[in-house]
């Protein structure tokens, strides 16, 4: 064969190839339904990136998602359902040969929201279906006058959850496992703790979207979120717990958006929310209401984290002996006092080993649980179990009057000379005095 005939052949070769190479079908190779109490998250997993189209159907309700150029062998009546949404999933007659068709059975309509990821260890090309009730019944939330002194709210995050693993550690732990093995240690530490009450933002293995998490804590009336991770990096020495809040520049974005949200301010600000008018003047009251509030919870993040990193510090290695700050999504609401706990890194062997431990989860949800709780022990709102329980000592100043000292802790001056059994309104400097909670 001459140098031309085989050139010639080559490239009908090259030529002929390349549409097969480029119409080879999209294996879906299984699906995956993650529940949670109230959304649902499906997986599609895939041999390459997805092409799709969906919509929705009524009568009965159904989401109907077009793959393009995709084929399945997947057994679909073998799928685990636990979705109080998905009645079933299967698929139909597509609109042309190349087309899988996937057909999401539904228990009530929803909304839905349809994304593909990358691959990225253990998973490959994935197609992820965010599905959530499409009405939701407005509830009025009218706020009763409060006559019993109430718990101290601590909502608790773990991090991750149903296909998000989190990070991996080199025996294959999920850091989705570990945190939530922690979180639930830290729950029953706090529900022990009179005047404390934990709630959490899930409490098994499904995945919660990040915005979801703090409106779980908000409509809980958390106190504190604390959310907890295992860190990583891509190699096997870095090691050490810390202990982040939000950084101040995301703190002031978030505070931008909420105020661009007017329909959404009595969130942040309550009763006054509902009477503030959307008129330029009463919306610069409302900024400095949201502000306020904003600037408030920034400063606690920092105390109860500086708290919780010093109990840390006692029972594992720091990898960041002072609070660090960034601006991770789950930290980013204004009004509800959030940190971060990285309690180790998964991708040192040593510290995986410590993270699979039952004593060291403990530990390390003791050393948290301490921190928090000296934190409110000291800075209880006056509305709480353990602000009634809490004594506090005060050190007569140059200065000092009763009239100044109980204004400072918003008391009565009855109030003050009866708890030190005093006879005048004179004190003297040095003098040590008891003032009562409000």
């Amino acid at each position: 064969m001459s140098i031309k005939a085989y050139c010639k052949q080559l490239v009908l070769m090259v030529l002929f190839t390349l549409p097969l190479q480029a119409v080879a079908a999209n294996n879906l190779k299984s699906v995956r339904i993650w529940a949670a109490p109230d959304s649902t998250r499906v997986v599609f997993d895939l041999s390459s990136k997805p092409k799709f189209n969906d919509f929705t159907l009524s009568k009965p309700d159904r989401l109907v998602i077009d793959l393009s150029n995709s084929k399945t062998k997947l057994n679909f009546s073998k799928i685990k359902n636990s979705s109080k949404l998905i009645k079933r999933v299967r698929v139909s007659k597509p609109p042309k040969k190349s087309t899988l068709r996937v057909v999401i059975d539904l228990k009530k309509s929803v909304k839905a929201k349809l994304f593909s990821l990358k691959p990225t260890a253990p998973y490959g090309n994935r197609l992820v279906i965010d599905l959530e009730p499409a009405v939701k019944t407005a509830k009025k939330i009218v706020h009763q006058p409060k006559t019993a002194l109430r718990d101290i709210i601590i909502a608790i995050d773990a991090g991750h959850g149903g296909d998000d693993p989190g990070s991996i550690g080199p025996s294959g732990m999920h850091e989705k496992k570990v945190v939530l093995q922690i979180a639930k240690r830290l729950k029953s530490l706090i529900d022990k703790t009179p005047g404390m009450k934990a709630v959490m933002t899930r409490t098994g293995d499904y995945f919660v979207n990040l915005n979801r998490r703090s409106e779980i804590a908000r409509k809980r009336e958390a106190d504190l979120l604390v959310s907890i991770h295992a860190d990583a990096f891509t190699t096997p020495k870095p090691r050490g717990a810390s202990v982040w809040v939000l950084r101040k520049g995301r703190a002031e974005t978030e505070m931008g958006r909420w105020l661009e949200q007017k329909e959404r301010h009595s969130e942040l600000l309550g009763g006054a929310g509902e009477i503030i008018q959307n008129t330029d003047n009463e919306q610069y009251l409302a900024r400095a209401l949201i502000e306020m509030v904003s600037d408030k919870s920034l400063t606690i993040s920092h105390t109860v984290a500086s708290d919780v990193l010093k109990q840390m510090g006692r029972v594992t290695k720091l990898h960041k002996k002072h609070t660090e700050s960034a601006g991770f999504a789950v930290l980013k609401s204004p009004d509800i006092p959030s940190i971060l706990v990285e309690t180790g890194f998964i991708s040192n062997p040593k510290e995986e080993r410590l993270l699979r431990s039952n004593n060291h989860q403990y530990r390390l949800a003791n050393a948290i649980h301490k921190g928090i709780y000296q934190y409110f022990k000291k800075n209880a709102p006056s509305d709480t179990l353990i602000a009634s329980q809490v004594t506090i000592k005060y050190k007569v100043v140059r200065g000092d009057s009763l009239s100044k000292i109980a204004q400072r802790y918003q008391v009565s001056v009855n109030s003050i000379k009866k708890a030190n059994k005093l006879r005048s309104n004179t004190v003297r400097i040095g003098q040590n005095l008891t003032i009562p909670r409000s």
